[in-house]
């Protein structure tokens, strides 16, 4: 049970109610957000260590995944508002990549803080991890103003098709990802024979990959967003095919896991990024959608995995992975054809106010 409560905790950061937080960037300066986002993380990580109570568990750990889920958005649009425009990709891998090293590291490492201390003993290291970055971020971190307007001016623009149409092939991808990995750890058992301490170094792996992919996906978006989108969908799909046909040699199952974590997550700075951008004047709230579409697609990944793991055994989760990945391929050839709005104009202004998003 250790094991699982320290897994789900590294995982349920990204969780959120995503449209909501548009509403409060506009309101509130952003640092000072981001700030309560943590505490209250903090206090529902802390709550079960103090009070033994089985609702509370659950209660908490929804209301720490919320806050980690506001949390992402916070420090997406605040990145963005403090480089030049030039940079965008750039300052979303940063903090994506950020992400991706403490899922990378904090899967592994609190597997093995739990099976050493218990679930405690994992919960308190995330305490004492938070704490100072908590207190860094006051101090560093510049206060930056919501930019993009009332939130009812906003929405037109964040919901429009083509911010929804960027939205579904992220739940695609994301489920693709999820029905995969979150069945990896039996996979690498029953099939690669791979258990024990050894698992972690295969997680490890393939954590690293997830945040040298990021990282470089950012620059890649800054050039050409689209494009790097459909490469890496691409890239994924090869990834899992891979994984599913070398499953039985541990050193080619490794090379799949780096080949698919780079791709899986070096396009999600360009998902984000075309989400804003094709938002146009609503990008702020649109910044805050991904995360819950990354998260619906993780919820529906495990989900999907789990009933076929059940009837067919555990190669098909990665075999519904790669099906859900093929299928994510010419939805992001046809999204890569979207536009932004055109953006308003001073002197025709009062004759597009009319115009449909």
């Amino acid at each position: 049970m250790s094991t699982a409560l320290d897994t789900r905790d590294t995982e349920d950061g990204p969780a959120a109610p995503g449209p909501r937080t548009g509403l409060v960037l506009t309101l509130l300066f952003l640092a000072t957000f981001t700030l309560v986002t943590l505490v209250v993380f903090l206090v529902a990580t802390l709550l079960p260590l103090l009070i033994e109570n089985l609702v509370l568990f659950f209660l908490t750990r929804a209301i720490a995944g919320a806050a980690g889920g506001l949390f992402i958005a916070a420090a997406l649009i605040t990145a963005t508002a403090i480089v030049p425009a030039d940079r965008t990709g750039r300052a979303l891998s940063a903090v994506i990549s950020g992400f991706m090293v403490a899922t990378g590291l904090g899967v592994p490492l609190g597997t093995l803080v739990g099976q050493a201390l218990g679930w405690r003993g994992a919960f308190a290291a995330v305490l004492v991890l938070a704490l100072p970055l908590t207190a860094a971020i006051a101090v560093a971190v510049p206060a930056v103003p919501g930019t993009g307007g009332a939130v009812a001016g906003q929405a037109r623009y964040a919901f429009a098709p083509r911010v929804l149409a960027m939205l579904g092939l992220m739940i695609l991808v994301f489920t693709a990802i999820s029905s995969a990995f979150t069945y990896i750890v039996p996979f690498l058992r029953d099939v690669t024979g791979v258990s024990g301490p050894a698992v972690s170094v295969f997680l490890l792996a393939y954590g690293a990959a997830t945040a040298v992919g990021s990282s470089a996906g950012g620059r890649f978006a800054d050039r050409a967003a689209a494009r790097t989108v459909t490469s890496a969908t691409i890239g994924l799909a090869a990834g899992l095919v891979a994984l599913y046909l070398v499953g039985a040699s541990a050193p080619l199952v490794a090379v799949a896991l780096l080949i698919w974590g780079a791709f899986a997550f070096g396009m999600v700075p360009a998902l984000q990024y075309r989400i804003v951008e094709l938002a146009g004047p609503g990008g702020d709230l649109a910044a805050s959608l991904p995360a819950s579409a990354a998260n619906a697609g993780i919820a529906l990944g495990a989900v999907a995995g789990g009933a076929v793991l059940g009837a067919f055994g555990t190669p098909a989760a990665v075999l519904t992975a790669v099906t859900i990945a093929v299928l994510a391929i010419p939805a992001a050839l046809a999204t890569s054809r979207l536009r932004p709005p055109d953006p308003p104009s001073t002197a025709t202004s009062a004759g597009r106010a009319s115009t449909k998003p």
